[in-house]
């Protein structure tokens, strides 16, 4: 009988265990928003404009129109490639004479390009204005040359003068923008220079020939040129109790819970120290909050503090954001180590302008302190 009863008291009590057993199941809560990506993409442009054959007439004289049809490709936010053709007429001017004279040329180019506002500014797919620089090689094709051939004809001798077609190198450079309509579409202002063979122009000048273009039109994307990335997710356990009913025959035998020492708690304290713009001094406005940070810490001799400095993405580079958030935690630590905290309750992180805890972009300049 007595071995019977402890036998039962045994398995209550290994019950009584398995009730106070806890599962865990994850849930989620999201730590960073989800961010556009860059994707590359094609790309085509229509443009039309105003062209100037510099030479020893007036400007005025020597403009004529111009156009170009490109398709190029960007593979990173910086950088891509161009192919197109340009052209239309070129004009020319014998000094003695009062009226210019034309042909017409068609210009193959191939150009690399430099993403100028993703350069300074980081990439952003919903910018308005857009701009862009390119360098290149091409080959410029000339034909109805015949006003120069009249004008040799009639006793003004040109001494590079060319019939038919002719076929010259080209070098160029230029200037663009592209200002966002849509997600497609964009209107675009171009601005280059091409330069050419000294026989361009039929005329010997003894220096190569420079044909300046001013073009607008639209530039049309093909495809998503920009991606959402998912939102970062942090996991965190969730207890859930599980309660198991013990029946018996015998007496119910009182287990009581054990019971722990309550400690006082000690709320985390949280304070922002702002930034002025492309600067890592403590602003004598804040000064007020690391005192506070600092009255807290030595009240509660047990609690460490982690500093994370940020920088905004409106300004700057990534490196140099980086290196900017990095000094804003550091200043903000020295501060704390100059009122007597000890370095090894001090943790320092910086994550530069990959995060944005804040949505106003001027409240990114910032080191926060969150004591734990």
């Amino acid at each position: 009988m007595k071995s019977k009863r402890s036998f039962m008291l045994m398995a209550l009590c290994l019950s009584t265990l398995a009730g106070l057993a806890q599962n865990t199941q994850s849930s989620g809560q999201v730590t960073e928003e989800s961010k556009t990506t860059f994707k590359p993409h094609w790309y085509m442009q229509v443009q039309a404009g105003a062209a100037e054959t510099v030479g020893e007439a007036s400007f005025k004289d020597l403009i004529s129109p111009a156009a170009a049809l490109s398709v190029g490709y960007k593979f990173t936010p910086l950088w891509g490639i161009r192919a197109g053709a340009s052209g239309w007429q070129a004009k020319g001017k014998w000094a003695a004479l009062d009226d210019s004279y034309k042909f017409n040329y068609l210009q193959g180019n191939v150009d690399a390009t430099l993403d100028l506002s993703n350069l300074f500014c980081h990439y952003n797919s919903k910018r308005f204005f857009n701009a862009y620089m390119f360098v290149g090689v091409g080959l410029a094709g000339g034909f109805n040359n015949d006003d120069a051939v009249a004008l040799d004809a009639a006793g003004y001798r040109m001494q590079y003068l060319w019939s038919g077609k002719k076929v010259f190198v080209a070098g160029r450079g230029g200037l663009g923008t592209n200002l966002r309509l849509s997600n497609h579409v964009s209107f675009n202002l171009e601005v280059n220079a091409n330069v050419v063979s000294d026989k361009f122009n039929s005329k010997k000048a003894d220096n190569a020939d420079w044909q300046l273009n001013a073009l607008a039109g639209f530039t049309f994307k093909f495809g998503k040129s920009g991606k959402k990335a998912k939102p970062v997710v942090a996991y965190t356990p969730e207890v859930v109790e599980t309660v198991v009913e013990v029946q018996q025959e015998t007496k119910p035998v009182y287990v009581p819970a054990p019971v722990e020492e309550k400690k006082e708690e000690v709320k985390p304290l949280t304070e922002n120290i702002f930034f002025n713009i492309n600067s890592s001094v403590i602003r004598s406005s804040e000064e007020s909050k690391i005192a506070d940070l600092v009255a807290f810490l030595q009240k509660n001799a047990d609690v460490k503090v982690s500093i994370c400095g940020y920088a905004d993405a409106g300004t700057g580079t990534t490196a140099i954001n980086l290196r900017l958030s990095k000094e804003r935690a550091l200043a903000v630590e020295k501060a704390l180590k100059a009122k007597g905290i000890a370095a090894d309750r001090i943790m320092v992180d910086f994550k530069g302008d990959k995060v944005q805890p804040f949505s106003n972009n001027n409240e990114n300049r910032v080191a926060i302190c969150i004591t734990e």
